[in-house]
């Protein structure tokens, strides 16, 4: 790991778009350059979840007090629980070098742009609709009522595509991994990514210039 800072990015889509599936396969195969972002909840531990690897699982008393206390980067309210990205644990990764991803709705990762100018937005998304609901059906794990409610999510959530930086189009899953990473990694060659690289070469020039 170099001395560069991280990239903080945000990648979400449509449920079913394959988001998560292209999140594990970064931190596997690049397992010294990325960390996923762990989101507290105030929802119960569902069957194999683990407090601090699914997520933080903590009480809702505890969930209001880190929003009094600014200890959120974002938050929202999810049927009546919430869900929010604790800002230490994002920033501890960052000064670390790690490249770090939140996966969250669109709502949360407008805020933390907002809060966080430089924060990378992508979007993943199916090549049609038909393929998304195809994904969506071939899961066998929700009735038809459940998968029209997602479908009709997913009309609402495309609303909001504009804001994001980065479409990604999630056809081959490999392919969209590799380009996932490629835009992210491309970002530490930004010039605002390398201010101390740039004042040290004009100092040194400087000195070259002056005959030193």
């Amino acid at each position: 790991m170099n001395n560069r800072k991280g990239i903080l990015s945000v990648v979400s889509g449509f449920s079913g778009s394959g988001k998560g599936t292209i999140m594990k396969q970064l931190l596997e195969q690049y397992p010294d350059r990325y960390a996923l972002s762990i989101s507290a909840t105030t929802r119960s531990p569902r069957s194999g979840e683990v407090h601090g690897r699914e997520y933080f699982f903590v009480p809702q008393e505890e969930f209001e007090a880190m929003i009094r206390n600014n200890a959120l980067l974002e938050y929202a309210q999810y049927v009546n629980h919430y869900y929010g990205t604790p800002r230490d644990y994002v920033f501890r990764q960052l000064e670390m070098g790690k490249d770090v991803i939140l996966e969250i709705e669109i709502q949360g990762a407008l805020k933390v742009k907002e809060a966080y100018p430089d924060t990378l937005l992508l979007f993943v998304t199916p090549p049609d609709a038909a393929e998304l609901k195809k994904r969506l059906t071939g899961r066998g794990t929700e009735d038809e009522a459940a998968i029209a409610s997602r479908l009709s999510r997913a009309w609402q959530e495309a609303q909001g595509v504009e804001e994001y930086d980065y479409l990604v189009v999630n056809d081959s899953l490999e392919e969209c991994v590799q380009e996932v990473h490629g835009i992210i990694q491309g970002q530490h060659a930004r010039v605002r990514e390398n201010y101390l690289l740039i004042e040290t070469i004009r100092a040194e020039l400087r000195d070259f210039a002056k005959g030193e």
